[in-house]
């Protein structure tokens, strides 16, 4: 019961940084998404129910914030059980190295974001060549360098 008040709270957390920090944190317009990384990772430690648990809470707290209804919370929900059913059955926890870091986390904003592009671009009824650049993929190449990053300071 500890344990899972500590990664409720630690998820929300997470919101709090991307809504605060990390979507200010722009290149060239586009910004990490911690939350997706978040939601990947519980889905791979626990599994595929409680990784779409996790994608719907956070998606929707993402949602409030945002003022993007259903979205995200389609796009996390999603995430976090196909991840999840990657688990393994045994559930040790899963210690990702910095490379395989890197490349899923660019496999997985490389989808999300591209489904977001396409939903977002149906909600505002336009789609530009920005959002493409922008969001799609220096979005999806910045998730997948925070996500080498937090690999790194992980195994220390």
């Amino acid at each position: 019961m500890i344990q899972a008040a500590r990664y409720a709270l630690v998820g929300v957390l997470v919101v709090a940084l991307q809504i605060v920090f990390f979507s200010r944190l722009r290149i060239f317009g586009a910004s990490p998404d911690a939350v997706l990384l978040f939601v990947a990772w519980f889905g791979l430690q626990f599994g595929r129910r409680f990784g779409t648990t996790c994608g719907f809470i956070l998606g929707l707290l993402l949602d409030f914030a945002f003022d993007t209804w259903g979205i995200h919370m389609l796009l996390k929900t999603t995430l976090g059980f196909v991840i999840g059913s990657f688990s393994g059955p045994d559930r040790e926890i899963v210690s990702v190295l910095p490379r395989q870091a890197f490349l899923g986390g660019l496999l997985v904003s490389i989808i999300h974001n591209g489904l977001l592009v396409a939903f977002l671009a149906i909600q505002a009824g336009a789609a530009n060549n920005r959002m493409v650049g922008s969001l799609w993929i220096g979005s999806a190449v910045y998730t997948a360098l925070l996500g080498l990053i937090a690999a790194l300071f992980a195994r220390r």
